[in-house]
């Protein structure tokens, strides 16, 4: 298990093993499918991101309404509608993304390029994911509601390593336990 806080995680990476577990603390971000859409947009018109894209770890979640906690359920959506953003976020300095499922080769081409990880949360545990997170606050596209882009603070945000950044992923590794 690796503690370690989103201002060390670069240090932290080269440690990450396909598999291994994490508890992450500090700001990261959220965008699903349709904030990722306007942040290609951006930058293909050359304009600024809303937030700091180098070092940044991007987490594939709508957070829902939380009433007296920062969100309500809070749990990853499927990391693969993101593939064909997500090499040339890392390419510009996205350090980790958080979500459920495999990549693609395309992606986890660009995690080892960009010496970067590929976090997994547990899908189906929103409301436990939620208890982690301490801080919300709405930051861009708040015309799409949910899926418009925060910053969370986290505090010991249990995940797993999908894919390190020497390529190892925990789906083929997993997989190929159970080969005859």
């Amino acid at each position: 298990m690796i503690e370690v806080y989103v201002s060390e995680l670069q240090s932290a990476i080269p440690e990450m093993r396909a598999g291994g577990h994490v508890l992450l603390s500090g700001e990261i971000y959220t965008a699903r499918d349709a904030a990722h859409n306007k942040l290609k947009h951006l930058l293909d018109t050359g304009e600024t991101l809303p937030f700091e894209i180098r070092g940044a770890v991007i987490y594939y979640a709508g957070p829902t309404p939380g009433g007296k906690r920062p969100v309500g359920a809070c749990g990853p959506t499927t990391s693969g509608r993101m593939d064909a953003f997500t090499p040339l976020l890392l390419d510009i300095g996205l350090l980790a993304t958080i979500g459920k499922g495999e990549r693609s080769a395309a992606v986890c081409d660009a995690i080892v390029r960009n010496k970067a990880v590929y976090l997994c949360a547990v899908g189906g545990a929103g409301a436990l994911i939620a208890k982690h997170v301490v801080k919300s606050e709405e930051i861009a596209f708040p015309e799409l509601g949910c899926e418009s882009i925060k910053r969370l603070t986290v505090e010991s945000m249990p995940l797993t390593v999908g894919i390190d950044c020497r390529g190892d992923d925990l789906f083929k590794l997993g997989r190929k336990r159970y080969e005859l």
